[in-house]
C-alpha cells in the first residue's frame, strides 16, 4: 500500500517490501555485514565473514587523544598523547608508567631508539625532548631539548613525525616550513643538521625504504620524496590528494602511501589553540589544515585513499573510501593494514584492491602501528587507548549481527547458512523492544538450513555465529512469516460542497491532495498523502468528498467499504454508501439524502493480500456533518410606500440549518446587506423588518409608471443555500 504521512513512511521504511508469505531477511554484502559486531571476525569486501585478529585492549590512557606510538624490543608501548601532552609507557600487561609532561597542547611524534632512549616531539612548541632509558615522570625541565626550533633559521613551528635510520641517526620532519633535520645522538656534541627542504607547507610522514633512502610525504601537494643520503630529493609521484597522512614499505620495496584532502582546498577549517608554556606567557597558534592536527570528530570530506609505488611500476591508487580517514599504514605479509576514523577501524588491504575490515575497536580513530613480539599495538584517540592485534587468527570468532526489524510480530523459520565448512556455530535471540538487553529472550543455538529458529514469535531478530579457523561464512538468511495485523484507519475528513470528478492522471503520484474550490478568497484545503496521487476537487453544493488516511503493518493491498447513517437517536444501523473501493477517497451526490446530520464509517480490508477467511479489517467513524441542499423558505413579502420609503416585512425559515445572512435591492441596484429583527442570525427562523430607500431614477428610458418600484430579497442559510422572493410597491 501507499502510506499516508511522512512519519509513518519512515517507521516503516524497513519493512517497505513487506507482503503477505514467508520472507526472507539475508545479508551476504559487505555494507550488510559492516552494520554488525566483529569480534575476531574479518569482514571482505566480497562480504565472507572469516576468522581474523584476535583485538584486545591493552590499557586506557587518563589522555582522549593518542597522536603517535612506538615500541621497543621489549614489547613496551610508549605513546604521544594530546589532552594532556605526555610520554606514557605501557608494559606488556598493560601497567602504565608516566614518562613525560608537557605543558605543551600535545606530545605529537615519538620514537625509541635502539638504546632504549624515547624521543618526543611536542605541539606548539616544535621542540624534541630525550629521554633516557629508564626515566620516569620528566617535566620540560628536566628532559633534554635535542631539537628547538628557535635555535634554527627556519624556525619551523611543528613537529609532525621522528624515525631513525639503520646507524641510529634520528630525522625529524617538520612544518611551516617543511623541512627535514638531522640529529646524531651518538656524536660528542648533537646538534640537528637541516637535511632537506621543501616548498610544501609540512612534510608529514617518513619512512625509510630497502636502500636506505628515505621517503617522506608531505601536505600541501600530496607530494612523496625520495631523499638520498646526501639530502638530494626526487619527487616520486604527486598525488591527487594534498596531504600524505602515512607510508609504509614492504618487504619487495614497494611503497604505500595515505591521501586525504581535496587539492585546492583546506581539509579543515583552522582551529586555535590555546596554551601556557610558562606561568607568564601565552601562545595562540593556529593548528594548520593537517588531518593529524585536528583533534575531533568531523569526517573529512571525500574520504582517503591509498597508492602503491611498486618498483620498476608506475603509482596506482589499490583503496579509497569516502567516509574513513587513513591516519596509519603498516605493511604486513598478509596485507597492508590501514588504521582508520572515525569509527575506529582496521583494514586489511591487498593490492588487487580487495579488502576486509579485520577489527572494530572501541574509539573514534585509530591512529598509530607499532610492532612487538606479542602482536601488533595500535593507539586510538577519543578517547585514548592502546590495543593488541594478534598476528594469527583468533582461536573463536563472533560475528553479531544488527537488529533486524521484521515491523510487526514475525513467526521464524529457517535460518540458512552458506559457508565452506561446518566448524562454525549460530545462535539467535528475539524481542519486542529495538534493545536486545532490554528482556529479550535468551540467545539460542539453532541448526542451519534445518526447521525453525523455535524462538516464540516476536518483532525483532539477533543472531551471531562462532567461527573456527578454516570456516567462513558468505551469507546467513533467516526466514520469517509476519503476523497478520489489522490494519489501520489513521483519520477521515468529510468536506460537504466538494466533489472529485475522476481519477487523477497516473504521472502527478507522490504529490499533496488539494481540493481547490477555485476562489481567491477560500483557499485550497490541503491533504498531504505521501505516496498517493493529487486530487484537484471543485466546488459543487450537491456533492460530499470523504478522504481517510490509512496504512497496514504488513504493507498489505487494502480494500475499503462506506457505509453512513444519521445522526441521532433514531438510527443505529449503517447503511452501506459504496464497497470495493480501492481509492481513499470518495465523492457521493448529497441531493439524494434528506437534509440532516450524518457520520460515515470507513472500513478498510486486508482482502486483497491474504486467502478468504484469514483477511482481517478496521473501522473508524467520521466527525459529524451536515448536509443541507434545501434552500430556507421565505414568507410572502408585505412591502409598502411609508412617507417616500418602502416598509419590508418578511420571515424566513430553514428546516435544517441557520439563516447565515441576507440582501435586498431595490430596482435591480445594488445589494443591500439586511440585518434581522434583534441583528444577530443564528436561528432556523429569523425575521426582516426594515425600510429600504427609494432609489433616484437614473437618466435613460423613463419608466411607463415611475411611482412603481420592486424589491428583491435574497436569504441565505449555513450552507449557502439561497431563497429569494420579490414584491412590487406602487
Amino acid at each position: 500500500m501507499k502510506l499516508l504521512f511522512l512519519p509513518v513512511f519512515v517507521a516503516l521504511a524497513c519493512c517497505a517490501s513487506l507482503a503477505q508469505g514467508t520472507k526472507l531477511w539475508t545479508q551476504q554484502r559487505f555494507d550488510e555485514f559492516e552494520k554488525g559486531t566483529p569480534k575476531g571476525v574479518a569482514i571482505r569486501s566480497n562480504g565472507l565473514l572469516e576468522p581474523g585478529p584476535e583485538s584486545r585492549q591493552l590499557a586506557m590512557t587518563p589522555s582522549t587523544y593518542i597522536w603517535a606510538l612506538a615500541a621497543d624490543s621489549a614489547g613496551n608501548a610508549y605513546t604521544a598523547t594530546g589532552s594532556p601532552a605526555t610520554v606514557l609507557r605501557i608494559a606488556p600487561n598493560g601497567k602504565i608508567t608516566k614518562l613525560f609532561t608537557s605543558k605543551d597542547l600535545s606530545v605529537q611524534a615519538i620514537a625509541v631508539a635502539k638504546d632504549g632512549s624515547v624521543y618526543a616531539g611536542t605541539l606548539p612548541s616544535g621542540k624534541v625532548y630525550k629521554l633516557p632509558a629508564g626515566a620516569a615522570d620528566l617535566d620540560e625541565t628536566k628532559a633534554t631539548v635535542v631539537f628547538d626550533p628557535a635555535q634554527t633559521e627556519a624556525r619551523p613551528k611543528y613537529i609532525w613525525a621522528l624515525v631513525f635510520d639503520s646507524t641510529g641517526r634520528l630525522y625529524i620532519a617538520t612544518g611551516a616550513p617543511a623541512a627535514i633535520y638531522r640529529l646524531d645522538p651518538a656524536s660528542a656534541n648533537p646538534k640537528p643538521e637541516p637535511f632537506f627542504k621543501s616548498d610544501e607547507q609540512h612534510i608529514r610522514a617518513l619512512a625509510f625504504d630497502k636502500s636506505g633512502n628515505l621517503i617522506a610525504g608531505s601536505d600541501g601537494s600530496g607530494l612523496i620524496y625520495r631523499i638520498d643520503n646526501t639530502g638530494k630529493g626526487y619527487v616520486l609521484f604527486d598525488a591527487p590528494r594534498h596531504e600524505i597522512t602515512s607510508l609504509s614499505i614492504a618487504d619487495d620495496g614497494a611503497i604505500y602511501a595515505a591521501g586525504v584532502g581535496s587539492k585546492g582546498q583546506t581539509t579543515l577549517p583552522p582551529l586555535p589553540v590555546q596554551g601556557t608554556p610558562s606561568v607568564s606567557t601565552t601562545i595562540t597558534f593556529v593548528q594548520p589544515g593537517s588531518v593529524q592536527a585536528f583533534n575531533g570528530n568531523t569526517v573529512i570530506p571525500d574520504g582517503s585513499e591509498v597508492y602503491q609505488i611498486a618498483p620498476h611500476s608506475a603509482p596506482r591508487k589499490i583503496w579509497s573510501d569516502r567516509d574513513d580517514i587513513v591516519y596509519s599504514l603498516r605493511w604486513t605479509p598478509q596485507g597492508l593494514l590501514a588504521a582508520t576514523g572515525n569509527r575506529g577501524r582496521i583494514y586489511r588491504i591487498e593490492d588487487n584492491g580487495d579488502y576486509a575490515d579485520i577489527a572494530h575497536l572501541e574509539a573514534s580513530q585509530a591512529v598509530g602501528f607499532a610492532d612487538s613480539p606479542q602482536g601488533l599495538l595500535v593507539a586510538t584517540a577519543n578517547p585514548g587507548k592502546v590495543y593488541l592485534l594478534s598476528h594469527a587468527p583468533a582461536a573463536e570468532s563472533t560475528y553479531l549481527s544488527n537488529v533486524f526489524d521484521a515491523g510487526v510480530f514475525s513467526q521464524w523459520g529457517r535460518a540458512e547458512v552458506d559457508s565452506n565448512g561446518s566448524d562454525y556455530e549460530i545462535y539467535a535471540r528475539a524481542g519486542n523492544i529495538e534493545n536486545p538487553e532490554r528482556a529479550w529472550s535468551d540467545w539460542k543455538k539453532i541448526t542451519p538450513n534445518l526447521g525453525p529458529l523455535g524462538l516464540e514469535q516476536a518483532r525483532f531478530l539477533q543472531w551471531k555465529i562462532v567461527l573456527h579457523p578454516g570456516t567462513a561464512v558468505s551469507s546467513v538468511a533467516i526466514n520469517y512469516l509476519p503476523v497478520n495485523v489489522a490494519p489501520v484507519i489513521d483519520e477521515i475528513a468529510v468536506v460537504p460542497g466538494a466533489r472529485v470528478p475522476a481519477p487523477p492522471p497516473q504521472q502527478l503520484q507522490n504529490q499533496p491532495i488539494a481540493i481547490s474550490f477555485g476562489e481567491p478568497s477560500r483557499p485550497p484545503v490541503q491533504f498531504n498523502e505521501q505516496g498517493h496521487e493529487p486530487l484537484t476537487g471543485i466546488r459543487d453544493k450537491s456533492a460530499v468528498t470523504v478522504r481517510w488516511a490509512a496504512h497496514d503493518d504488513n504493507g498489505d493491498d487494502l480494500i475499503y467499504s462506506l457505509y453512513y447513517r444519521g445522526d441521532g437517536d433514531k438510527e443505529t444501523n449503517w447503511q452501506l454508501l459504496k464497497d470495493k473501493v480501492s481509492e481513499r477517497y470518495f465523492s457521493f451526490d448529497a441531493t439524494t439524502f434528506p437534509d440532516g446530520a450524518y457520520r460515515l464509517k470507513v472500513v478498510a480490508s486486508d482482502a486483497p493480500s491474504h486467502n478468504p477467511g484469514d483477511a482481517l479489517t478496521a473501522e473508524k467513524v467520521s466527525d459529524r456533518f451536515v448536509l443541507d441542499t434545501t434552500p430556507p423558505s421565505l414568507s410572502p413579502i408585505e412591502a409598502h410606500l411609508v412617507n417616500g420609503r418602502i416598509h419590508v416585512v418578511l420571515t424566513a425559515t430553514d428546516t435544517t440549518s441557520p439563516i447565515s445572512h441576507a440582501e435586498y435591492s431595490v430596482d435591480s441596484g445594488p445589494w443591500q446587506y439586511l440585518e434581522p429583527v434583534g441583528k444577530l442570525s443564528d436561528s432556523l427562523t429569523e425575521h426582516y423588518d426594515f425600510d429600504a430607500a427609494v432609489p433616484q431614477r437614473q437618466q435613460g428610458l423613463a419608466p411607463e409608471n415611475p411611482s412603481e418600484h420592486l424589491i428583491t430579497v435574497r436569504v441565505y442559510d449555513r450552507y449557502d443555500n439561497v431563497a429569494a422572493a420579490k414584491a412590487v410597491v406602487r
